[in-house]
């Protein structure tokens, strides 16, 4: 409690105030808020502020839980996939020599801070600027409802690949070799049944929050007594989570802990030096190459038989800086490799290229909407899996997403509707489990626009639609694609609130279910028929 007492000065709630304020602000303009937080730091070091240990380690705890985190929503099916691990390596590959060779001809100009900039230096340069944001493509999607679409799930992991290679790089940056007891570590694989049934027992609440804390936490400080960075050690403990039922429930948990702690993270870039005209005159320099960052990323997704809106939708996503840089950035910086004038340099490129990132992203759609013909020249002739025609003739009823909501309504209209009954998810995992269990289900994603293009709308004969999806942004998006391609059947929707309820109706939906408001009447009746308790109900019982 001592050591504690007297890292925390009475500045540091003040200074965190302020960065709460300036990120409401930057929140306010559609920005991400670690924008305000950089903007916080830069603020501070103008009236003088210096950094402390309180904001230190809160900021080295916030890279711990984000690199854990990370580890929890790894899918390895999914980054083997060769369009993620191709575009993301090959992409990395080309844009870091593209930037090495672009800050190398910048030298040679001698314009401020280039001057003087070696081989080793520009690559460190170009390496922390290859890196797109995870943070900010997560908001993005999240917002918009996009996060399980195909292009979501690209995006997600092509940014999985580049976090993975910068914790690498974080591993190898302290130049020691491991300990002969860092073999011990394979004795974790075997314990994965120990820890998965640990987070089983959890529960939800408290418990759940400390058992993450220990793992992240104890992950990072194992591999660090066995000479291993402790980043590493965060994201392997994470991995081995992964794939489990209760894992995102984990990961939502430990979100809000990861951004409040991440906060003393981008403060402390803000104190490490101001950004003077050159720096900003150099900030503006690295800019220009994000129209090229963005159109390789467009090449290379088409490159690998991708649709163009896919493409399109997927390199918006990536078209900026990351967080990761900043974090390679400061540990370059902390081994002498970069000056510190480098890392201000980061920042503000950082918080530029979100700047101009985000009004892109939320016009996406309409920018690929009116660049459609050009963009779709550069579509290969062949097709992925997830890209190509779909049909299901002499199908009625199609329920688009089939969790609990969804495989219910299945089971309850089957013996009505036989085989004119069809199920649709965008989980391959979900599919497999409902194909096992006798359902018709396919595999696609009914929040993508290009679904409904790719539609063999021949002999279709749908009368209802019942949308089940869990988020209520994917249902609304669900329903207004149905309306803009023209559907005329019926359209029945899942809801959890009355205002959601609203939303649908506002839309012209015929049916839209309060599943919370139902499930109470629901329960009661089941009551009532199943035990004799005296109530008189004018429903008769079976």
């Amino acid at each position: 409690m001592d050591e504690l007492s007297i890292s925390l000065t009475y500045h540091d709630p003040l200074w965190i105030a302020i960065a709460l304020l300036l990120g409401l602000a930057a929140k306010q303009f559609n920005l991400p808020p670690l924008v305000g937080f950089l903007v916080a730091g830069f603020l501070l070091n103008l009236g003088g502020a210096q950094g402390g240990d309180f904001l230190r380690e809160v900021a080295d705890l916030g890279v711990t839980l984000l690199l854990f985190t990370i580890g929890l929503k790894l899918n390895i099916g999914q980054l083997l996939r060769t369009e993620v691990w191709g575009i993301a390596s090959t992409h990395m590959l080309l844009i870091v020599l593209i930037n090495t060779l672009l800050v190398l001809g910048l030298a040679q100009l001698a314009l401020p801070l280039f001057a003087g900039v070696d081989f080793a230096t520009a690559a460190m340069i170009g390496f922390a600027l290859s890196f797109s944001s995870t943070v900010f493509a997560v908001k993005v999607l999240e917002e918009k409802g996009d996060i399980a679409s195909r292009h979501g799930r690209l995006a997600i992991g092509i940014l999985i690949m580049q976090d993975i290679a910068a914790v690498l790089f974080l591993a190898i940056s302290t130049g020691k070799l491991p300990t002969p007891w860092a073999l011990g570590l394979l004795l974790l694989i075997p314990l994965r049944p120990l820890l998965l049934d640990l987070m089983k027992r959890a529960g939800h609440d408290e418990l759940l929050i400390l058992y993450g804390f220990v793992l992240a936490l104890g992950g990072s400080a194992l591999f660090e007594a066995v000479g291993i960075k402790g980043d590493l050690g965060a994201l392997l403990l994470g991995l081995l989570l992964a794939g489990h039922s209760k894992t995102d429930e984990l990961a939502k948990t430990l979100l809000g802990f990861k951004e409040l702690f991440l906060i003393g993270f981008f403060l402390g870039i803000g104190l490490t030096g101001l950004p003077g005209p050159s720096i900003l005159l150099a900030s503006l320099l690295l800019l220009a190459i994000l129209p090229l960052k963005t159109a390789l990323y467009f090449w290379l997704a088409t490159r690998f038989r991708l649709r163009a809106r896919t493409a399109t939708l997927t390199s918006l996503h990536l078209s900026n800086y990351s967080e990761f840089g900043l974090i390679v950035g400061a540990i370059a910086v902390a081994n002498g490799w970069l000056a510190d004038d480098w890392l201000v340099l980061i920042a503000v490129a950082l918080s530029f290229s979100f700047i101009i990132a985000a009004p892109l992203n939320r016009e996406a759609d309409s920018l690929f909407t009116r660049f459609h013909d050009f963009l779709s020249r550069f579509e290969s002739g062949k097709r992925l899996y997830d890209d190509q025609l779909v049909s299901f003739p002499d199908m009625r009823v199609v329920i688009i997403g089939m969790g609990r909501v969804g495989s219910g309504a299945y089971d309850h209209l089957r013996p009505i509707c036989g085989d004119t009954l069809i199920g649709i998810d965008f989980d391959s995992d979900i599919v497999e489990q409902q194909q096992q269990a006798g359902r018709r289900v396919i595999r696609e994603d009914a929040t993508d626009p290009d679904f409904y293009h790719r539609v063999d709308r021949e002999n279709h004969i749908v009368e209802l639609v019942l949308v089940t999806l869990p988020n209520h942004a994917a249902n609304l998006s669900v329903v207004k694609q149905l309306q803009q391609h023209d559907y005329s059947g019926h359209i029945a929707a899942t809801a959890k609130y009355a205002d959601e309820v609203e939303d649908f109706t506002a839309l012209g939906v015929e049916s839209a279910y309060n599943i919370y408001a139902e499930a109470g009447s629901g329960f009661a009746a089941h009551i009532l028929n199943q035990i004799d308790c005296g109530v008189r109900t004018d429903k008769p019982r079976d």
